[in-house]
């Protein structure tokens, strides 16, 4: 990033605390706002400028409502805490309204091939993602003392929305977890030889409140990276967790190899493990606790994946009711 205007938002994002994730996607969109405008400088727009790149996501790129409302979030936050002139609540543009598309989801059969072929480094992972439900980012931010295998649990924190939760774990991979942070612990003792290792990385208040805990085995993270690295917020060295990419790809990989021929990503996992819950006679809450919606109506696009059973229907009766234009009861 050579820009200084987006470097200088970079680091009074990281000063005030912002998620590394939601930093580059603001400044992805705050980016990508500025080439549409023919590289003008935001204090020299408004909400006209705003208004034309959003509707251009729309009408040009057909990007989902998800999407829109991201980068409107970012310039939002350009106009009131960068160049400190608010837009207007009254923003005149083209709204997205592209359905939402419904989650991919394996049958169990296709579930028991992908783990056939995953390969043993992201095993444990991936049987994360499935067994427990949970989203990439959480298995990827999941620390030591977060593991409670004595009631077969795990307990999630800060997950999307700022929501804390604990969700249950598969009592099979017990001896995979128990070997996962044996390694752990390896790592760490060498990391402790290392004078340039300042601990791992603490969230907020925590880094100060808990300053010790830092070289600690339980505040490790659960899958740490291969190397050594700074934190671009402290520039202090620590080890963080593997990137998302490594799992991602190795999702990919694992779908591949066993012939799945549908589009096979981590969070098919997760949509495959709220399914097969569902169809196996789970209530709905339940589900909705395990994967920490907010809301029952998200949960319940679930009860729409898997087909209704043919041969229970009576055709005859669709097509008269059709017919009589009513629906069918």
């Amino acid at each position: 990033m050579k820009s200084a205007f987006l470097l200088m938002i970079k680091e009074h994002m990281y000063s005030r605390r912002y998620a590394k994730r939601t930093i580059e996607s603001y400044l992805f969109w705050i980016a990508s706002f500025i080439r549409f405008s023919g590289m003008r400088h935001p204090n020299n727009m408004s909400d006209l400028e705003v208004e034309h790149f959003l509707s251009h996501l729309v009408n040009q790129q057909n990007v989902a409502a998800g999407t829109q409302v991201q980068a409107l979030n970012a310039l939002s936050f350009l106009y009131k805490e960068i160049i400190q002139r608010p837009l207007s609540l009254k923003l005149n543009f083209v709204k997205s309204k592209r359905p939402p598309k419904l989650p991919v989801v394996l049958s169990i059969e296709e579930v028991t091939q992908f783990f056939q072929t995953c390969c043993a480094k992201h095993h444990l992972s991936c049987s994360l993602l499935y067994g427990s439900g949970l989203r990439i980012t959480e298995v990827l931010r999941l620390r030591v003392k977060d593991i409670d295998l004595n009631y077969k649990c795990i307990r999630v924190w800060d997950a999307k929305g700022g929501k804390n939760r604990i969700v249950t774990l598969a009592q099979e991979l017990t001896p995979a977890l128990l070997a996962q942070i044996n390694t752990v612990e390896s790592c760490l003792a060498l990391d402790l030889n290392n004078p340039d290792f300042s601990g791992v990385w603490m969230p907020h208040r925590l880094r100060i409140k808990y300053q010790s805990q830092t070289k600690r085995l339980g505040w490790q993270y659960l899958f740490p990276s291969h190397k050594l690295s700074q934190d671009p917020e402290t520039k202090l060295i620590r080890r963080h967790h593997i990137d998302e990419k490594q799992l991602q790809r190795a999702v990919t990989k694992a779908a591949y190899q066993a012939g799945i021929k549908k589009h096979v990503t981590p969070h098919t996992l997760r949509h495959s493990f709220a399914t097969h819950l569902l169809q196996n006679g789970a209530d709905i809450r339940t589900v909705q606790a395990q994967l920490g919606h907010s809301d029952v109506r998200t949960t319940q696009i679930y009860t729409h994946i898997y087909p209704i059973n043919l041969e229970m229907l009576d055709f005859s009766k669709i097509l008269h009711a059709f017919r009589q234009g009513i629906d069918c009861r």
